[in-house]
């Protein structure tokens, strides 16, 4: 209930954006019992630190997971220095009023009692924002900072040389021959926006005759959170919108598009050295480290594509070429400049 429940269920989807507002959430007695278990946790991990903790020591304790630890050990060890990351976007101000009003202040006391940090100034001021809603505009906030996170280049190089990665990149050559790759690397969940990205590839393909068997659309992506029914769901949206690509216009020696669902770290290597364009098209996301990792290990000088609803944008925004989540027309031009 801690995790798939609030953390999940209702957390990530809240700082994603992407409740359905029409419909959900919809916070019942059955949301009460979920919340008092994420409460829980998160005592009992701040009782745990704080049972274990030497004197005037630096406890970092990282997302929304355990989003109420901060205030709860600053409060049973005021000689910790207690810092919290967030790796998620943030909700703003407007967002955070979709919580039950008393869940809003928990979640925006326990982080506003000291230090936070973001990956960037916009998650930072969105939680600022949040705060002033939450808890009023004159709430103290302890220091707000920003730590964008970079990939670790040298254990990446040497992990595609492995013998595993190797092979995966012999098979995806045999697999996309000459033709050029647009790569999406990705969990399946619906902040990544993978079924609109092949809407958008779709539509490149009846634009753009010439590009028809020319080109292949690979998506690794793994199932991820499978034990939350909109997750599932996702997934089975994100297989039946590729079959669709592929029988619009898939011929005898041509699969427009490659969807790829096994967790194979060897096999996403070989595509992010591999890829012509690397698609990066998530509706919010905290960084998005792959849009850092795939110009680093890419071998074909290859363009990437980023949405502004990656934190990673703030930095990547001059190189890459923007595509807008949900803006299935510019999305496609913006392949086709790719």
């Amino acid at each position: 209930m801690h995790l798939d429940g609030i953390a999940n269920g209702v957390l990530w989807f809240l700082h994603h954006g992407l409740f359905d507002l029409v419909h959900e959430p919809r916070f019942d007695a059955g949301f009460r019992e979920e919340w008092a278990a994420y409460v829980a946790v998160n005592d009992a991990f701040a009782e745990a630190t704080a049972d274990r903790a030497e004197e005037g020591e630096t406890v970092l304790v990282q997302d929304y997971q355990l989003g109420l630890v901060p205030g709860r050990l600053r409060r049973l060890r005021p000689d910790l220095r207690v810092v919290h990351f967030t790796h998620t976007p943030f909700c703003d101000g407007d967002a955070i009023g979709i919580l039950p009003d008393d869940v809003a202040a928990t979640v925006c006391a326990a982080l506003a009692s000291g230090p936070a940090g973001f990956h960037t100034a916009r998650w930072a001021a969105a939680f600022q924002r949040a705060v002033a809603v939450a808890l009023g505009g004159d709430h103290p906030v302890g220091p707000v900072f920003t730590a964008p996170l970079g990939p670790d280049v040298p254990a990446l190089e040497a992990a595609a040389r492995e013998s595993s990665a190797r092979a995966a990149a012999a098979e995806l050559d045999d697999i996309v021959g000459d033709r050029q790759v647009i790569l999406h690397v990705d969990r399946i969940e619906p902040a990544k926006n993978i079924v609109r990205g092949f809407t958008a590839y779709d539509r490149l393909l009846a634009a753009r005759p010439g590009l028809r068997g020319r080109v292949v659309f690979v998506a690794m992506c793994s199932p991820s959170r499978q034990g939350i029914p909109g997750y599932r769901a996702y997934a089975d949206e994100v297989v039946r919108a590729a079959e669709a690509v592929n029988d619009r216009w898939a011929t005898g020696d041509w699969l427009p598009v490659m969807l790829d669902v096994r967790d194979d770290f060897s096999r996403s290597l070989a595509g992010l050295e591999r890829y012509d364009v690397l698609f990066v098209n998530p509706v919010r996301d905290g960084l998005n480290l792959v849009a850092k990792e795939g110009p680093a290990l890419n071998r074909r000088d290859g363009v990437l594509c980023l949405s502004p609803g990656a934190g990673a944008f703030d930095e990547l925004a001059s190189p890459a070429i923007g595509v807008h989540p949900f803006d299935i027309e510019q999305a496609a031009s913006a392949l086709d400049t790719a």
